[in-house]
């Protein structure tokens, strides 16, 4: 296979690479991956948190243009199918449909003498990130690959979830005034929880962030006053607020809450869900930057629709930022029938997937010369 546009043929790789389970283990599809990039004639590291990169270009770059997508997916593994202009099966559009597109770009790029461009394609995208995480590469622009319909999308919710806990006293439910109830307590929470947004502003691309309470969780005996009580909540993010920033301000919301609504006997506290790697924290780009408007009409003259818009999922573009990122690639995260990434019905058309090869190899000739 040579490295030119005509010698990679992204549908043949998808081919081979959907068959791949890599839902509990990415061994397998990583070790087909670095095996593609070595018949190309690149030579890929991988490094300890399981990324693949490599990179073509200058070595002090002016302009380092970062491709990156996941070879991870969701479990349970959905076997390979094979239609007429369609493949299906578990990462068909999640991401290796927009892997197979990314790869014919990468192969194809000659950069000019002042660029770089890299690909970087991480293990762990779907449960903790920790391969994004671990990426440090200063890029100047991301484009990450993940199943937008071959619109650019410019910016996306973060997503941060936590456990709001209450404390009270336990007591025999005969005589509930010589306890504290922690349960009760919960009444002016989901009432803060409710107006916790509605003096905030709604952001321009991605309307206005939510926080849902989602599980709950107190009490040890029918007969006993609960002496506490747990909340989750889900929160999805626009920008600038921070993981951080949403923490602190809704425990401080909260505690107001509940001693104004129950009493100070109750405690209150919140604490974000414990992970090893950041949140996916929100992310923008200005719809007018280069490489949105070169990616954008790129895709147009593919014969994609080349809507710009918000992506509708967190991903881990949101590390990237604030640098300029955008989300492309084929496939769609649902239809009109219903869910398509991380459902059984999971497909990629294939030429929505030559679409985005030729969009790609467009764009990241044009914004690396």
């Amino acid at each position: 296979m040579s490295g030119d546009a005509d010698g990679f043929d992204p549908v043949v790789f998808l081919e081979r690479a959907v068959p791949v389970a890599s839902n509990d283990d990415v061994a397998a599809m990583r070790d087909l991956l670095v095996e593609t990039l070595e018949a190309e004639g690149v030579d890929p590291t991988v490094d300890d948190a399981g990324n693949t990169v490599a990179s073509k270009g200058a070595a002090e770059p002016t302009t380092h243009l970062v491709l990156n997508t996941h070879i991870d997916t969701v479990s349970p593994h959905v076997p390979y199918e094979r239609d007429e202009g369609v493949i299906r099966g578990r990462g068909s559009c999640d991401a290796k449909g927009p892997l197979a597109a990314l790869l014919a770009a990468f192969f194809a790029v000659d950069p000019g003498p002042d660029s770089r461009v890299t690909l970087a394609v991480t293990p762990d995208e779907e449960l903790l990130s920790t391969g994004a995480a671990a990426l440090d590469l200063d890029g100047d622009m991301y484009i990450v690959g993940e199943p937008t319909g071959l619109d650019v999308c410019t910016a996306a919710k973060g997503r941060f979830e936590g456990t709001v806990s209450l404390s009270g006293v336990a007591a025999h439910a005969a005589e509930p005034q010589s306890g504290v109830n922690a349960v009760d307590a919960l009444a002016p929470v989901l009432d803060a929880l409710r107006s916790f947004d509605d003096d905030r502003e709604v952001h321009p691309e991605l309307g206005p962030a939510t926080l849902t309470p989602t599980m709950v969780d107190g009490g040890a005996n029918s007969n006993q006053v609960p002496a506490d009580c747990r909340l989750v909540v889900d929160r999805r993010s626009v920008p600038p607020e921070t993981a951080d920033g949403f923490r602190e301000e809704l425990r401080s919301t909260l505690r107001a809450a509940v001693s104004d609504g129950v009493s100070d006997d109750v405690s209150i506290d919140f604490a974000l869900t414990e992970r090893p790697t950041p949140f996916l924290e929100a992310f923008a780009t200005d719809p007018d930057h280069e490489l949105v408007t070169t990616l954008a009409a790129a895709s147009r003259d593919a014969g994609g629709r080349a809507d710009v818009r918000p992506f509708t999922a967190a991903t881990e573009a949101s590390y990237f930022s604030p640098a300029p990122v955008v989300v492309f690639g084929p496939g769609h995260l649902a239809d009109d029938e219903g869910a398509v990434a991380h459902a059984d019905r999971e497909y990629v058309r294939t030429d929505d997937v030559r679409v985005a090869a030729a969009a790609l190899r467009a764009a990241v000739a044009a914004l690396a010369a």
